[in-house]
């Protein structure tokens, strides 16, 4: 089985240190495949915000995979934000924007939706929707196909007033079509898994809360989300797991599990096969 972490929006400059120490422990006790950083990792963009990102990655024990949000660039300073904008940010997670982790279970996909003339909206361009594409065309049938941007993609009816993704619709639908199973993202500081219809086959959104900042919302507490794939009681699907951060435990503690059933291993294998 690998596990999936997923954590967004640390926001890193408004940390609650309490709440790091808990995702830590948490992080050390599952004892996950791979990290997933979906943006917005520092608040302001600064270095100190970004060290300070470094250290709590490095105490994760596990391989990262993280793209940068809208708070990961420069704000104020609009020479930096239009002529080097990713450079404190390369400094800590590389050069490549849009990393790739591939192994025999899991075949995740970052894209880089920020963009420095744009303060808070994201974009994707059609070139990185058929990059994206290519890749998943690859996978083979044992992988979860993953792709992680930063701002939503889809939300509820419920969520009224937040802007999507510019791209979204082609994004979805050629994804889908190229055999992807969830698209994970953040920004918004509310977690939900959603299956969207109207595709050409299954294909769930997934986004998560704010790890670690004091930056919540109203209705939604620290939460990170924990993705289990592979062998359930003989059938092949994907737990996907809610964490919020308890005061009173001084822990995160699992709050909620969807489980989703990828197209090509639906139905269910029964135990005679």
């Amino acid at each position: 089985m690998s596990v999936i972490l997923q954590i967004s929006d640390t926001h890193f400059g408004t940390e609650r240190a309490a709440v790091v120490e808990a995702l830590v422990t948490l992080a050390l006790q599952q004892r996950p495949t791979l990290v997933v950083l979906s943006g917005d990792i520092t608040q302001r963009a600064t270095s100190a915000q970004f060290r300070a990102a470094k250290a709590f990655v490095d105490r994760l024990g596990a391989p990262v995979l993280a793209v940068p949000g809208n708070h990961d660039i420069d704000l104020f300073n609009l020479w930096t934000r239009m002529t080097r904008p990713y450079a404190r940010y390369a400094r800590v997670f590389g050069t490549d924007l849009e990393p790739v982790h591939t192994s025999p279970d899991l075949l995740v996909i970052g894209v880089n939706t920020t963009r420095s003339w744009r303060h808070r909206n994201g974009e994707l361009s059609g070139k990185q929707i058929g990059r994206v594409s290519g890749l998943l065309a690859t996978a083979h049938p044992g992988q979860l196909r993953v792709v992680v941007v930063h701002q939503p993609i889809a939300v509820p009816r419920t969520v009224k007033r937040t802007p999507l993704l510019r791209g979204h619709r082609a994004a979805l639908k050629a994804w889908s079509a190229a055999g992807a199973d969830l698209i994970m993202g953040g920004h918004i500081h509310l977690p939900y898994t959603l299956e969207v219809h109207g595709l050409a086959r299954p294909l769930w959104v997934l986004q998560a809360g704010t790890a670690i900042s004091s930056r919540t919302r109203p209705n939604a507490s620290n939460s990170v989300n924990i993705l289990r794939w592979g062998e359930h009681e003989d059938h092949r699907h994907c737990l996907i797991e809610r964490w919020d951060y308890a005061l009173t435990a001084r822990a995160f503690i699992h709050s909620t599990t969807d489980t989703i059933w990828p197209e090509r291993v639906w139905p269910p294998r029964t135990r005679d096969g």
